[in-house]
């Protein structure tokens, strides 16, 4: 148990936000689905899986992309994969809305009686709970901390198989949204961009050691 206790722990410390990618050096077809597949067995609020993902592989995407997205251009240039995670707008997402029903009869398969019962829990939810019905930004940012879980997934499974990654928040999230919707890849009624993050090998070792706060300073025991 000990073994295994520390084997977690040092894969948590092999992963950093990779700054610098080796071009030559191409992440496999079946790790990059291993990470992808970490993507879907995520947990989401609900269960109602308010996202989707862009891989972009396309040079001339990628191109358009790098002045858009400052934090990006070192995974662009270099990186293996790189990806955009989106998250749904309000319109699918209040709950009455077609796409709930969806995920609650297609993918859930919730006999009427539950869907019923579940759809009135999120209609709670949404309204008093987490007042998530303020405003179109409020359940967009709701979808948005989802698509963080599944980040945080896809990392962690990335460095299990010694694949290097870099979670990015520093791009223009209004142009990189007009660029999607111009190349036809998102329709801004159902999806925004949410995050991003690359992928593939480091070309050199982190240069200092992981820095955080004491667990004493950061948790509270009661």
């Amino acid at each position: 148990m000990e073994t295994m206790n520390q084997n977690i722990l040092d894969i948590l410390n092999f992963r950093h936000a990779c700054k610098g990618f080796d071009p030559e050096k191409t992440v496999s077809k079946e790790d990059f689905e291993t990470i992808l597949e970490a993507a879907r067995l995520s947990p989401t609020s609900f269960g109602f899986e308010p996202w989707n993902m862009i891989v972009v592989q396309d040079k001339e995407l990628k191109e358009k992309l790098f002045p858009l997205a400052w934090g990006a251009q070192n995974s662009l240039k270099g990186g293996s994969h790189f990806v955009i995670l989106l998250a749904r707008k309000s319109g699918d997402l209040v709950y009455n809305a077609e796409y709930i029903t969806h995920m609650m009869k297609e993918v859930h398969h919730f006999p009427d009686e539950t869907a019923e019962f579940v759809r009135k829990a999120f209609k709670n939810f949404q309204e008093n709970d987490f007042n998530l019905m303020e405003n179109d930004r409020a359940l967009f940012d709701w979808a948005s901390k989802q698509t963080y879980i599944v980040l945080a997934n896809m990392l962690t499974a990335a460095a299990f198989l010694g694949v290097d990654s870099c979670p990015i928040e520093g791009f223009d999230q209004a142009k990189v949204n007009e660029l999607l919707v111009k190349e036809g890849l998102i329709d801004p009624k159902h999806f925004g961009v949410s995050v991003m993050a690359g992928f593939g090998y480091r070309a050199e070792a982190p240069r200092h050691e992981k820095s955080r706060q004491p667990i004493s300073e950061l948790v509270k025991w009661k």
